[in-house]
């Protein structure tokens, strides 16, 4: 199992190297424009990230909810722009996906519980008391 996971590591850079030397023979100059274009986005994501995390924690304590989906969410983050700030497709891809996985946060699954009716509409819960 180490072995696999070993050659796995070490196969990884050499593939995705090979990967890059195709496409810059194939299409040039707008591999290295590409690849310098989505290092800027991945710097930005992060820095981005970065300033967003602390203000994300507070709201998201504020309303009661979990701060794991938060830090999990700017952890996610933060490593999709490391990866992409790596230069190579391969890691340019597990950014995107990481990327376009969906967090559910709890404010969408308070409204979707909020939005959902009685099960009898005729009773009404209450207190009350008698004058004379």
């Amino acid at each position: 199992m180490r072995l696999i996971f070993l050659l796995g590591i070490i196969a990884f850079p050499v593939v995705e190297i090979w990967i890059l030397i195709n496409l810059i023979q194939q299409y040039g100059s707008i591999v290295v424009l590409y690849l310098l274009v989505v290092a800027v986005l991945g710097i930005k994501l992060i820095r981005d990230e970065k300033s967003l995390f602390s203000v994300r924690m507070m709201q998201t304590l504020s309303q009661g909810a979990n701060p794991f989906k938060a830090i999990f969410g700017s952890a996610r983050n933060i490593i999709a722009g490391i990866l992409l700030v790596i230069p190579g497709i391969m890691t340019d891809i597990i950014a995107a996906v990481l990327l376009l996985i969906p967090i559910s946060s709890d404010a969408q699954q308070k409204e979707a519980y909020q939005t959902k009716p009685a099960a009898n509409d005729d009773v009404i819960e209450g207190e009350f008391h008698r004058e004379e």
